[in-house]
């Protein structure tokens, strides 16, 4: 190290004798100026501040080093340890004048560098030709000594050893003035900027970019063509997909419409097929790009790559029906339907025919089913707006709807069930059922619920053809809702009130008391609902009566099995009912329902009459009241996301799919929303 201070004293000193330059103190040549008529006559700038040499010894360039003083110290230093930092990959380099034991020099040259400058490393950045060329023009305008006195100092820090590097540093950098410290902090801001993308293996990178929010990713994708790459990958979009589709993600809050049945039972489909294959081959990480793809079926858009499965041998049946997407194209494909329902863009059809009020409606795909006070049922085209057909057989008012694939059920006020053939238009089956009209059907995995005027909820099991009554109710039974899970069946009754009843043992569990209004629909939440916040708890909203526990709210995972009766205590293994239930009632009120405990959790207000219908799912409630107005609700936080008119009569029933809802009115109309496509008409009022 002692050759490389006597050649910085060279650099530095004045020419003349060669013994001068030891004598000459090396602070000398950076000693403030210290005479009061300099600081005087001129203020600290970059070009002239108290850390400058004296005036009088100011040439205005370094002095050239001797040749000789060259040979004694920078060649010496440079020949040591260059090799070391330009040897070359997996050079076997020793130097003969090198003191170290041939077995202690490195046979991989590059393993002293850092990430950064390995000349293999994948993050090692292109030389900046402006920088670059803009030093050579300052270079340029030095004389030869100067230039040859800089290059030298280069060169030795160039050379230098990590260790040596940081000592030459920190004696620079406790010589510069402030608007030098300035531009090193500059420049060591920018240089910090690596590509992690790249210096990171592919995994990690994908890890990463899960994090980001859509927003991000997309901005990510637009730095570079490996940025791209990686952004745009299955691996990142099958995990935004996971996160959003059909749920509300819990870091944004956003969350984007289920896929289409269709082409979800074919995605389904293709996986049970090809899961055996897949499982047997391994994937490296460069096929991971293929690995995820979803499967399209009668969509326009072109097919993409095919799958990476590592076989190379399929079926024609399978390799003909394999089409793929990106991930990313469905997420863009739901994150259009999503924005469109929450700025309320979109399309309105009207269906009319009906000679009175509708009552209830059903659509599934491209077919949409309702029933009126006319007696009548009507099947229609959504995409033409065409009136297939007209089911005729009821004698009353048709009160309910419900299809299952290409059957459809219907309840009537003339104490009927019927099951049709909706594309045909036969009857199939009449059930004769109730003493008083049919105001509810719920068909589930072979298990029939209907609830009446004449008060009783009756089940019909197709499997075991077996068929009970279950009393208890006061008043009509407006509403019924199957959870074959737990094999039990809740119903919602004039008389205020609402009870879940045992399917096993035929007794009602539990009755939730709190609306003041006749409740007219029932709503059970799906697993994964859970509401933002709990609210304090009113007193007027009253736990079961049947239960007499707290009005606490219990976890999930605490839930005491006894509340829901002997049938669930006596077998551990069954599955418990929903953690969550919403209802609708004459009271005006939605209200959400801790089933377990009985205690309603929150009133949810907005309409300023009477609720009719009600449907929903995890991203969004719908309600139709006697106010004539449609309303959209978000069910976590219990807020009113928008209200659409148009009705000129109470909406008795509403629908709901992944991107349409549809609103039944006594003025004989039917007007269905479309979320989909390019509306960019708002519709609505937020609230």
């Amino acid at each position: 190290m002692a050759h490389a201070n006597d050649s910085d004293a060279a650099i530095l000193a004045s020419t003349g004798n060669d013994s001068d330059v030891a004598a000459q103190p090396y602070y000398q040549q950076i000693a403030p100026t210290t005479s009061p008529h300099s600081q005087h006559k001129s203020h600290p700038s970059r070009d002239n501040c108290d850390r400058r040499r004296p005036a009088e010894e100011d040439h205005s360039r370094l002095k050239k080093m001797p040749s000789a003083l060259v040979g004694k110290t920078v060649s010496p230093f440079l020949k040591e340890h260059i090799p070391g930092i330009y040897a070359p990959v997996g050079k076997d380099f020793q130097d003969e004048s090198s003191h170290m034991a041939p077995s202690s020099v490195s046979k991989e040259g590059n393993t002293r560098f850092c990430y950064r400058h390995r000349p293999d490393s994948k993050c090692r950045r292109t030389a900046d030709e402006t920088k670059m060329g803009m030093i050579q023009r300052d270079l340029n305008s030095l004389s030869a000594a100067d230039q040859e006195a800089i290059t030298h100092v280069w060169s030795l820090f160039s050379a230098a050893p990590a260790k040596h590097r940081e000592l030459m540093l920190q004696g620079i950098i406790t010589q510069c003035c402030f608007p030098q410290l300035s531009t090193v902090s500059r420049e060591v801001q920018e240089q910090l900027k690596i590509d992690f993308l790249t210096a990171l293996p592919t995994e990690l990178s994908y890890k990463i970019l899960c994090h980001l929010d859509t927003v991000s990713l997309c901005k990510a994708a637009q730095v570079s063509r490996r940025w791209q790459n990686l952004a745009d990958d299955d691996v990142v979009w099958h995990r935004m997909c996971e996160q959003h589709i059909d749920r509300k993600c819990t870091k944004c809050g956003w969350g984007l419409p289920l896929l289409e049945k269709k082409k979800l039972k074919a995605w389904s489909r293709h996986q049970h097929t090809a899961h055996g294959k897949e499982s047997e081959s391994a994937q490296t990480s460069n096929d991971v790009n293929g690995s995820n793809k979803r499967t399209m079926e009668d969509d326009d858009t072109p097919s993409k790559r095919p799958r990476l499965d590592g076989t190379g041998q399929s079926s024609p049946c399978l390799e003909k029906e394999r089409k793929f997407r990106p991930w990313k194209d469905v997420y863009r494909d739901r994150f259009k339907v999503g924005f469109n329902w929450k700025t309320g863009r979109c399309t309105i059809k009207t269906f009319k025919g009906h000679s009175n009020g509708v009552t209830c409606l059903q659509f599934d795909q491209n077919i949409l089913a309702t029933g009126s006070y006319d007696t009548t049922i009507k099947i229609w085209n959504i995409e033409t707006g065409e009136e297939l057909r007209t089911l005729r057989g009821h004698t009353g008012a048709v009160r309910t709807l419900q299809f299952d694939d290409n059957k459809l059920i219907s309840g009537s006020f003339d104490k009927t069930i019927k099951i049709w053939n909706w594309q045909t238009g036969e009857c199939l089956s009449t059930l004769q059922c109730h003493t008083e009209g049919v105001l509810s059907v719920h068909f589930d995995k072979g298990t029939l619920a209907s609830g009446s005027i004449d008060k009783t909820v009756k089940i019909f099991c197709f499997d075991t053809k077996q068929t009970f009554y279950l009393r208890g109710h006061t008043d009509w039974v407006n509403h019924v809702r199957l959870d074959t899970a737990s094999r039990t069946v809740f119903s919602a009754s004039d008389d205020l009130s609402v009870k879940l009843w045992d399917l096993d043992t035929k007794q009602c569990v539990k009755t939730y008391l709190g609306h003041v209004g006749q409740v007219q629909q029932v709503l059970l939440m799906p697993p994964d609902f859970e509401p933002d916040e709990v609210p304090s708890q009113d007193e007027s909203d009253t736990a079961s009566v049947r239960s007499g526990r707290s009005v606490t709210p219990t976890p999930s995972t605490q839930v005491d099995r006894s509340v829901f009766g002997s049938g669930f205590t006596s077998d551990p293994s069954r599955p418990l009912p929903p953690r969550y239930m919403l209802t609708g009632g004459l009271d005006n009120t939605v209200r959400l329902w801790d089933i377990a405990t009985g205690r309603c959790i929150r009133s949810m207000f907005g309409h300023v009459e009477g609720i009719w219908g009600l449907v929903g799912d995890t991203l969004r409630v719908v309600t139709g009241a006697n106010d004539s107005m449609t309303k959209i609700w978000e069910p976590r936080s219990g807020k009113c996301e928008r209200s659409f008119t148009g009705h000129a009569g109470p909406v008795q029933c509403v629908g709901l799919s992944d991107s349409r809802m549809a609103s039944g009115s006594e003025d004989g109309e039917v007007r269905l929303y479309s979320f989909e496509g390019e509306a960019t008409e708002e519709r609505g009022t937020p609230s």
